[in-house]
């Protein structure tokens, strides 16, 4: 983890090697609620916009993060199964700005990923960027460690795998759902972090 409020965007950084090949750890990474809620410790409430159903490149997201705050996200890429990235278009006010990009790369042992995820983000007012930076940091670093260790959970949890490989790359039927809001958390980090992807 680290960032430089002299100019430069702060940058939290989290990385998991997961048991399945990339393509599924991806398709993992994308699952819709309820099935989501399952290893996602950090959403509320979250579904597509605009009448869309599915992810892709310009795709927006409506988020509710378990702090309560609230996010509308843009897909800026979509590449399955390496990488996915989102920018914020509306969210919380203390953001000037946040963005985020999850990556899956094959490990030299056989059907195992490293998932690394990083988010960068400006806070303000500029008067107290110094000390927000710090603060968010600090949060958003904690936020992102449980989040992947419940993604990595979720690698691993039957449930979980059954409703993720039919989004897998390549696969008939693949597609996504969306849902108006949380039943209850079932991920082990609970309680618990923006963002999607």
């Amino acid at each position: 983890m680290a960032g430089s409020d002299n100019g430069a965007m702060p940058v939290v950084e989290a990385q998991t090697v997961v048991a399945v090949p990339p393509d599924l750890a991806f398709a993992v990474s994308q699952t819709t609620t309820p099935v989501r809620y399952r290893w996602d410790p950090f959403i509320r409430e979250q579904r597509f916009l605009d009448g869309v159903t599915r992810p892709g490149k310009g795709v927006r997201t409506f988020t509710r993060s378990r702090h309560g705050f609230t996010m509308v996200s843009e897909y800026v890429s979509y590449a399955p199964p390496s990488h996915a990235g989102m920018k914020m278009v509306r969210g919380p006010w203390f953001f000037e700005m946040f963005a985020g990009g999850w990556r899956f790369a094959p490990t030299e042992e056989p059907d195992h990923t490293v998932a690394t995820w990083r988010y960068s983000f400006r806070c303000r007012p500029a008067a107290v960027r110094p000390v927000a930076h710090m603060i968010g940091r600090w949060l958003l670093g904690r936020d992102i460690r449980r989040r992947i260790a419940g993604f990595a959970a979720g690698c691993a949890d039957p449930v979980v795998l059954a409703a993720a490989r039919p989004r897998r790359p390549g696969t008939p039927g693949g597609r996504t759902g969306a849902s108006a809001s949380r039943k209850a958390p079932c991920s082990p980090d609970h309680p618990r972090a923006i963002v999607d992807p």
